[in-house]
């Protein structure tokens, strides 16, 4: 099974450059069937980008998923800190085998009535 994530351009160019290899999130799915991850490069760019296997979904303190993930964050970390600021539980989402698509999807002519997800979508 496959989930679409919402994710900004800049994030998303660094999954698919190899720079960022944990994808964070407040919350993931709770569907064990899902493997692969479908990229929704948001606005300005509106497009579904690549894909990408998920390796492991790491769960812990923020510190701690700081602390294993930080080499490969792709982002700073003021940013990750604000991020998870009050909370308690942190998800990376580390990343397996990028494809960037060679074309680009306009989802919106490949999903009838397309919106953006806000965490996350299931794909069938």
């Amino acid at each position: 099974m496959k989930v679409l994530l919402s994710i900004k351009p800049e994030y998303a160019n660094k999954i698919f450059s190899g720079e960022k290899k944990f994808e964070f999130r407040k919350r993931v799915f709770k569907n064990l069937e899902v493997h692969t991850v479908v990229v929704y490069s948001t606005m300005p760019v509106g497009r579904i980008i690549g894909e990408f296997s998920i390796k492991h979904i790491h769960q812990d303190s923020p510190e701690s998923i700081w602390h294993k993930t930080k080499r490969f964050s792709g982002i700073d970390e003021n940013f990750f800190n604000e991020y998870y600021d009050g909370r308690d539980l942190a998800f990376a989402i580390e990343v397996d085998n990028p494809v960037l698509y060679k074309e680009p999807i306009n989802p919106k002519e490949q999903y009838a009535n397309f919106t953006a997800p806000q965490s996350f979508k299931y794909l069938v």
